[in-house]
């Protein structure tokens, strides 16, 4: 009999495996949202592990705004190569153009919110039934509120006091027509465990993720790449800084951390150190209000 047992990351993983199974056998239409972020690459990565040698059960698919880091998206390619799986993208620029939408204005104009109508579009077109987000609970307040599947109804939005109980790791996928539902694998990761699990399974990454110079704007105490989607004005400092992401979002709302950190290690150490949220200290679209993602969620977003 053995006495091996299973520690923390072990379990982690195993849930997770799990609900990807469970998604692939409750639904008919799924896919996995993948941006080239550190965490939409750990779910690829326990998809590997749920499903090889076979292919995946769903396509890979990435909403586009157009904003995004050139190192994220170079990966996302990188890796859809590499696994040999199907990778959509559809871009947030065209919706604009089709939808006669209004380009967000001001200083950091992000694209962020108008991600809902493209990622809409796109689970329409496709008819998916089910889409797989890298979402974590220890990320922002209104995510903590999701249930790991997390069900949409037939216009997108989600109704944060209609959510389906969720006991002894029974999943209930049954929904609708026009409906679906959004599933959160790694609900029960925090950004400590995505790191200690990166390094325990030695997953590559893009770049930005480690300390390197970068041209910053310095905005509130904030790091702010420099692009040509940010609105200058007389009196802003510009320098160079060495600096990582914790997380990488579009290049308007996503600020950078300085930061010495090469390696994972030493990302961990850091992370170990801060009292401030992965969101909390880098993504300037959450501040807006205290219910900003809560009320895109709301209406589709991720």
């Amino acid at each position: 009999m053995s006495n091996y047992t299973l520690d923390y990351l072990d379990q982690l993983e195993s849930e997770s495996i799990h609900i990807m199974r469970e998604v692939a056998g409750q639904f008919e239409r799924p896919a996995l949202l993948f941006s080239g972020g550190k965490d939409s690459i750990v779910l690829v990565h326990l998809a590997l592990k749920a499903f090889r040698p076979g292919k995946f059960p769903f396509p890979l698919v990435h909403i586009d705004t157009g904003h995004n880091f050139q190192e994220a998206l170079d990966y996302r390619d990188k890796l859809a190569n590499t696994i040999g799986e199907k990778l959509i993208v559809r871009y947030v620029g065209d919706t604009i153009k089709t939808k006669n939408l209004t380009e967000p204005k001001g200083k950091f104009a992000s694209r962020n919110a108008l991600q809902t109508y493209t990622l809409l579009d796109t689970v329409e077109e496709f008819q998916f039934d089910a889409c797989i987000g890298g979402a974590r609970r220890d990320e922002e307040k209104a995510r903590a509120k999701e249930r790991i599947f997390s069900v949409r109804d037939e216009f997108g939005q989600w109704n944060p006091k209609l959510q389906r109980p969720e006991l002894w790791n029974i999943y209930n996928g049954k929904i609708d027509k026009g409906e679906n539902v959004r599933v959160f694998p790694i609900s029960n990761w925090t950004e400590l465990d995505i790191w200690n699990y990166i390094r325990r399974e030695n997953i590559a990454l893009p770049s930005i993720y480690f300390a390197h110079e970068r041209e910053v704007l310095e905005f509130e105490g904030q790091y702010v790449a420099m692009s040509e989607f940010i609105q200058l004005e007389a009196n802003d400092t510009i320098s160079v800084k060495k600096v990582r992401y914790r997380t990488v979002g579009d290049m308007t709302c996503t600020a950078a951390v300085e930061s010495d950190a090469s390696s994972i290690e030493d990302i961990i150490n850091e992370i170990i150190a801060t009292k401030t949220s992965e969101r909390g200290e880098t993504r300037i679209d959450d501040k807006v209000s205290e219910a900003a993602m809560e009320d895109r969620k709301k209406n589709g977003y991720f």
